[in-house]
């Protein structure tokens, strides 16, 4: 099992920017997907989960109506789409799966595996 992040880059305030969680050996089917982020002298936040086909996204509260969770039909790609990007919006973002019990997630749940992550750095 293994997550690898990738689409993380400069991208100016306001801007956009799609990020990709590929997963080797597994589908998503099965499991809560989750986004999360990292920032210089701050605690890992979630960002967005999703249980694909179940339920509905979760998304932490600043990024609600910017950013968008979704999988392709492989369901072997989770895509983070992130809109109208602000300053703190900046980190290393990761992707998580957790083996899914219900047709919800949580982002403040531990995940089983997660990737490396990318990097996104915001411009003014």
């Amino acid at each position: 099992v293994q997550l690898v992040e990738s689409g993380g880059a400069l991208v100016q305030i306001g801007g956009s920017l799609r990020l990709s969680c590929t997963a080797s050996g597994f589908t998503f089917d099965d499991y809560a997907v989750g986004w999360f982020r990292e920032a210089p002298g701050k605690e890992r936040e979630g960002v967005s989960c999703d249980v694909r086909g179940r339920g509905r996204p979760a998304y932490l509260d600043s990024v609600r109506g910017r950013f968008a969770i979704s999988s392709d039909a492989s369901a072997r790609i989770s895509y983070l789409q992130m809109d109208d990007v602000k300053p703190e919006d900046a980190g290393l973002y990761i992707c998580g799966v957790r083996r899914r019990t219900g047709p919800f997630c949580q982002l403040r749940w531990q995940y089983d595996v997660y990737g490396q992550g990318t990097q996104v750095t915001v411009s003014p």
